[in-house]
């Protein structure tokens, strides 16, 4: 049985029926940056729920604010040019409310991010031991020959071949999928509640992709970690998430289960994510995509960010909507009822 199909299903915070205690809720999350012209929205109105071993997945283009989302839970956004509104409750703090230094001792050992490129993310001067050896010792009061024996049984522990002699090498030594497994690695090592894999997959091919992601599901059955799944590739939400929301314009503007938003997309946009993947089925011509780009911050519409982009879009639309809730489902759309019966579920070909 794979790690996809041995994880039970996760009932969502909209149920009210949840298997376990929420580890993680984001509540009305705003985010302001400042640049040379002042002050932007980057995030409006951000709530979700995650639970241990759950894991829940965002998707949207770039620029949608998947990532800021990660960044602002992870306090790591300069103070002097980002403010943040809202509650980030983890594990009954409020994650907004703590100082630097409190922050700090949470950030690696509770709380573990894996970014987009580790090769950006890892230090070129230091073996990948010391930088794996460097977490544990800023979390735990070890010494340095317990550190080492700890980072070694990181690289060990996900799938690394030799992982003593792998330990003595620089980033630059190692391949694509070695690099990423090391990052993974610096994210366990102090055995985290959430890991937040920032597209965890880029840029990899689909083999090495597989072999990660079942890795990280493996290890969040074992160790009840919450994962919160950043990416583009709805094949792998498909595959290994239990819930998953979409962003477009600094807002979440559908979620759900995984089953069900695949099988009944709700927005337009949600919809037309999934239309323009590649279909082996479907017959030679051009392919699907979504015209126009996601709008500038600055320049967001008044109303349904996605209307200047929507087939379905009319007079309607350039009022402001809400956020709606339905079951287990959540909805940011005029037209939802509508639309809802015109959107077919894709077919085995595309996911």
């Amino acid at each position: 049985m794979s790690a996809t199909a041995a994880k039970g299903p996760v009932a969502g915070p909209e149920t009210g029926m949840a298997t376990d205690k929420v580890l993680l809720s984001v509540e009305d999350l705003k985010l302001d940056l400042r640049d040379e012209n002042g002050w932007v929205r980057v995030l409006d109105g951000v709530s979700f729920d995650i639970r241990p071993k759950e894991t829940l997945g965002v998707v949207g283009e770039s620029g949608c604010g998947k990532s800021m989302t990660a960044l602002s839970i992870m306090q790591l956004l300069p103070p002097r040019s980002a403010r943040t509104e809202g509650r980030i409750n983890f594990a009954g703090r409020d994650l907004l409310s703590l100082s630097r230094r409190q922050m700090s001792r949470i950030r690696g050992r509770n709380i573990s991010m894996i970014f987009q490129e580790p090769m950006s993310a890892l230090d070129p001067v230091f073996t990948v031991g010391a930088q794996i050896r460097e977490t544990v010792q800023c979390h735990f009061d070890v010494s340095k020959r317990e550190a080492d024996e700890r980072a070694i049984d990181a690289l060990d522990s996900v799938g690394i071949a030799a992982p003593r002699q792998v330990a003595q090498l620089y980033p630059m030594s190692l391949s694509g999928g070695m690099r990423q497994r090391v990052m993974i690695a610096m994210a366990l090592v102090c055995e985290p509640d959430l890991i937040i894999a920032d597209e965890p997959t880029t840029a990899l091919d689909v083999t090495i992709q597989s072999q990660i992601m079942d890795l990280l599901l493996n290890l969040s059955q074992k160790r009840g970690t919450a994962i919160l799944f950043i990416t583009h590739n709805l094949a792998l939400v498909s595959q290994n998430c239990d819930r998953m929301i979409t962003m477009y314009g600094g807002q979440i503007i559908e979620g759900g289960p995984v089953s069900e938003v695949l099988a009944r997309p709700l927005h337009p946009y949600t919809t037309g994510l999934l239309h323009s993947i590649p279909d082996a089925g479907r017959a030679r011509g051009t392919l699907n995509a979504i015209p126009g780009r996601v709008p500038s911050l600055r320049a967001m519409p008044p109303g349904c960010r996605f209307e200047p982009r929507c087939p379905h879009a009319t007079a309607h639309c350039t009022q402001a909507v809400a956020l709606e809730r339905i079951a287990e489902r959540q909805i940011r759309c005029h037209r939802w009822q509508e639309l809802a019966g015109s959107a077919a579920p894709m077919t085995a070909g595309a996911l």
